[in-house]
């Protein structure tokens, strides 16, 4: 694997950890906030701004 596919891939599970540390640690009280009131969605968010980061 080249640096060209390994830096994505390392930036979106980067992502997605803090996706999920950020539902964990911060997190939503009521269950209204659409992001960090689900773990799938907080942890698929993530990864998809590591995604976009990796690109710049």
């Amino acid at each position: 694997m080249t640096r060209t596919t390994i830096l994505p891939i390392l930036f979106v599970i980067g992502g997605g950890v803090t996706g999920f540390l950020w539902y964990k640690l911060v997190g939503c009280k009521t269950g209204t906030c659409p992001i960090t009131s689900n773990p799938y969605i907080s942890i698929l968010y993530g990864s998809v701004v590591g995604f976009v980061a990796s690109r710049w």
